[in-house]
């Protein structure tokens, strides 16, 4: 059976998770790891945790959130990671959507009666901190909620077709959409993974994406796990303690958003560089210039994947040498089918752009309670829209142009925001660079915005567009550039286009696109 209980070894001695810590750290084997996930299903049980109920789990990277997150998928309930940083009325959206049973908090939440608790309470939720008592991972019960009187359930064993998990897109627009995801989507997934980048037990990541997040969660913990693998799990990004980490307990691989690649581009390298077998970019586009940076300075190859939540996250992907990595290309599929079709379902020809489809084990079925989604997002035969412009080559390397929606219309001129972005990445001068549309309401209807993080001030509005004149035809020169000591982000690192427009434009008193 395929399902998040029979994914890994249970009874293996090696190590599994290395949590890192002062005076030492927390290592755990899968045996341990087992007791300890079987031990907080049992708990949850006891408390009346039983199928399909969801357990909003806002907890940071830790022991406890691995554990419960398991627990909770196990026993055959609806495991919901949410960000721990979310505000009232954010935990009361997600924690009302999926009516949640439980929401887990970390130690010491409960006292302070901060925003997850207030939305818990709210909506009827039981509250439960969790934390490591030096032998276990506790369930510390402080309001039953919904779940006064009905203790003393059974525990479960996990089926291939339950919902393991659900997250919320994180669209630019509109109500996030619930994506719930099988035992099947995501053990396939972790296949899937482990078969890209033929991980064995001899591999270990450094875990610096949000569990809450999946692509930390599927490529950085749980595809590690069905490989034998293991995981170093620190509670957050640190650009100052990742080198150290990494190389005091002998990782040979990570993956992380660009955001995070140029981070670790920009701060102090060790000297000597270690080892690394390969470093992974998903999530966000990989600008060629910052993929060669990288190569250079690391000397590991490079490998840019392609990933959505809807699918449990990687699609494709470049493969390990000596197949062909391709600077500006998410790879080849890897585990699914992936087609370019028109506006009418039909496939195009290789090379030509339409919109990237895909279908596999590993999609999602539909979204939660949104037939008109799950209409316009799915095709007759069963491939998920992903929204995505593409293209496809001869060999079956998949490139993106833009969001469909996100494509910069100037005139009846489609133009990608990434190939803009590709091409200003390239100046000297400039550290992050995110393109978008803007209104212009002369004679295109939208034309060029761009936001820019210089890294010296010789930088200036008319000194780039020169320059860009110099690399993209006439109609592709920015209209407008904003200098900003950074850009804005989500949680996980990632670059939405319209929050980005939507900021600059409020900037100049400007109305949104």
């Amino acid at each position: 059976m395929a399902t998040l209980a029979t994914s890994f070894s249970r009874e293996s001695p090696e190590t599994a998770l290395i949590v890192p810590g002062k005076p030492s750290p927390l290592v755990v084997s899968y045996r341990q790891l087992n007791a300890q996930i079987e031990s907080f299903q049992k708990a949850l049980a006891n408390i009346g945790i039983r199928h399909e109920d969801a357990v909003s789990i806002a907890l940071p990277n830790s022991y406890e959130f691995i554990v419960s997150f398991l627990a909770s998928t196990w026993q055959r309930a609806i495991a919901a990671p949410l960000n721990p940083a979310y505000k009232q009325e954010e935990f009361e959206f997600y924690i009302d959507d999926l009516s949640s049973a439980l929401a887990l908090i970390p130690k010491g939440f409960y006292a302070k009666n901060g925003p997850a608790v207030r939305a818990a309470r709210k909506y009827q939720a039981a509250i439960a901190e969790c934390y490591t008592n030096g032998n276990e991972v506790v369930l510390d019960v402080k309001e039953l909620g919904k779940l006064q009187g009905r203790g003393g359930q059974p525990v479960l064993q996990p089926q291939p077709d339950d919902i393991a998990l659900v997250l919320h897109t994180s669209g630019t627009t509109g109500r996030p959409k619930a994506v719930p995801l099988t035992h099947r989507n995501l053990t396939r997934t972790m296949k899937n993974i482990k078969d890209t980048y033929k991980l064995t037990p001899a591999d270990r990541t450094y875990l610096v994406m949000p569990l809450f997040h999946v692509h930390g969660l599927l490529a950085a913990f749980l595809a590690p796990l069905h490989a034998g693998s293991s995981a170093i799990v620190p509670p957050k990004f640190s650009a100052s303690e990742f080198w150290p980490e990494f190389i005091e307990y002998k990782a040979n691989w990570y993956t992380a958003v660009p955001t995070i690649h140029q981070i670790l581009l920009k701060n102090p390298l060790p000297k000597p560089v270690p080892k690394i077998r390969f470093i992974r970019s998903c999530s966000s586009p990989l600008s060629p210039q910052t993929f060669h940076d990288l190569e250079k300075a690391l000397g590991a190859p490079v490998l840019e994947a392609y990933a959505m939540t809807e699918a449990a996250h990687q699609m494709t992907s470049n493969p390990l040498p000596p197949g062909e990595r391709r600077p500006g290309s998410v790879g080849i599929g890897q585990g699914v089918e992936v087609k370019i079709l028109d506006q009418d379902g039909k496939e195009v020809p290789r090379g030509t752009e339409g919109e990237v489809c895909v279908r596999g084990e590993n999609v999602t079925k539909g979204y939660l309670n949104n037939p008109s989604a799950n209409a316009s997002s799915f095709t007759k035969d069963g491939f998920f829209r992903t929204g995505d412009q593409g293209k496809q080559d001869a060999d079956g390397y998949v490139t993106i142009t833009g969001r469909i929606k996100e494509l910069i219309n100037k005139g009846g001129e489609k133009i990608s925001p990434i190939e803009i972005d590709n091409t200003l990445a390239q100046h000297p001068a400039i550290a992050e660079v995110v393109s978008f549309a803007i209104p212009d309401p002369g004679h295109y209807g939208e034309d060029i915005g761009v936001a820019v993080v210089a890294k010296d001030a010789s930088l200036t509005e008319d000194s780039l567009k020169a320059w860009a004149a110099t690399k993209v035809a006439k109609f592709k020169v920015p209209k407008k550039v904003w200098l900003l000591k950074a850009i804005p982000k989500t949680a996980t690192g990632k670059i939405q286009r319209r929050k980005v427009a939507e900021e600059m434009l409020k900037k100049d008193g400007r109305s949104k696109l």
